[in-house]
């Protein structure tokens, strides 16, 4: 290793989700249900509030809180859903940038933050980067969030739960009864609790719930990536205690500076925008997939975002299943890049349904050979 390179930059691999691309790279016209973002385009009254912002001269940094009117926005929202007296809002540079953040604001270097296996990859690398120690409960086989084996997992040395649901890359939704059992844990036990809610606009069979209804204290990181098809955007949103807020912004400052100010303004008209019809055509998606593999493949329902986690059929692992799709030209992502285990791969059903049903019609013939 190069003397240069920080000690910490040893504790994580490069995203294993990169390294199947790499390996991908050379097929024409793949089968492609790996990638984590919408196929739908953002909708064209967003793109011109941004380039309205553009041709207005909103291009300059922005408050490191965010621009006035979105944060206005956000914060009415939030106050006539939770009427939490100590419930601040600022913008961060989506929500990756608001999980770094977290971690930077509120984990010490030997804090244990527990998170369920499987997991989005970023959980344990920022962790590491900040010197805390992640600590994985294995969810498996249906991907539930127990709230005794998180108990069982808290020690002295717990400073954090985190919460992601609905999950990438399961797409499974916890139930309201385990966020409230979660929630009242953290709360009880003086440990603070953030939930990851990026897909809470893609909840197909009741109503989203925030673990924030019970905890007041709860830390929520959200944005307008996944439900507005703006991933390049980088508009996120984080809130919580106005401490634990300022203290984010302090971190902020001396990093991301601001989200984008032009994407600022699309993330506002975006929150007018009426998305129902998106919806309602992932839940479709999510039906045919399921249907479609359901005969050969053993997987739990997704309730919520747009990602199906099979267990690969035969003895081989998800890995060696996943190359062997890929030489056939289907692109899906091994479950081991998101987990301790090498038994599962990940599917997203973010495409068109043609691809889908292509993407079906592969597995199943893979899964006939095994």
């Amino acid at each position: 290793m190069h003397p240069w390179i920080a000690d910490r930059t040893t504790t994580f691999d490069a995203s294993g989700i990169r390294k199947v691309f790499d390996l991908a790279a050379k097929l024409s016209n793949p089968i492609n249900l790996s990638i984590g973002q919408p196929d739908f385009d953002v909708p064209e009254s967003i793109q011109d509030a941004a380039i309205d912002a553009i041709r207005s001269g909103k291009n300059a940094y922005s408050p490191t809180q965010g621009i006035a009117p979105l944060r206005a926005a956000l914060q009415k929202q939030i106050d006539e859903t939770y009427s939490h007296a100590d419930r601040d809002v600022f913008v961060s540079s989506g929500t990756s940038g608001g999980l770094m953040l977290s971690m930077m604001s509120m984990s010490n270097p030997g804090d244990e933050v527990i998170y369920l296996d499987p997991f989005f990859v970023m959980y344990p690398a920022l962790l590491k980067m900040c010197g805390g120690v992640p600590v994985a409960v294995d969810s498996y086989p249906d991907f539930q969030l127990d709230p005794d084996k998180i108990a069982a997992a808290v020690t002295p040395k717990t400073k954090m739960i985190l919460l992601n649901s609905p999950a990438n890359p399961t797409g499974v939704t916890a139930t309201v009864e385990q966020l409230e059992a979660v929630a009242r844990l953290a709360a009880e036990k003086n440990i603070a609790l953030i939930s990851d809610e990026i897909y809470s606009r893609f909840h197909y069979d009741e109503a989203f719930v925030s673990p924030a209804k019970f905890n007041p204290d709860t830390i929520v990181i959200d944005g307008f990536s996944k439900s507005h098809a703006m991933t390049g955007w980088r508009v996120g949103f984080v809130h919580g205690p106005r401490e634990i807020i300022s203290t984010m912004l302090k971190v902020q400052q001396y990093s991301f500076v601001c989200s984008p100010q032009p994407s600022q303004w699309g993330a506002l008209k975006a929150m007018e925008v009426n998305l129902q019809g998106h919806i309602d055509d992932y839940r479709h998606k999510r039906d045919l997939i399921c249907e479609g593999l359901a005969d050969r493949f053993e997987f739990s329902r997704p309730g919520g975002a747009f990602y199906l986690f099979p267990k690969a059929p035969g003895d081989g692992g998800g890995e060696a299943f996943v190359h062997k799709a890929i030489e056939r030209g289907l692109l899906i992502i091994p479950g081991n890049i998101f987990s301790r285990r090498d038994s599962h791969f990940r599917i997203s059903f973010a495409a068109p349904d043609e691809t889908i049903r292509k993407g079906i019609a592969m597995l199943n013939e893979l899964a006939d050979e095994v």
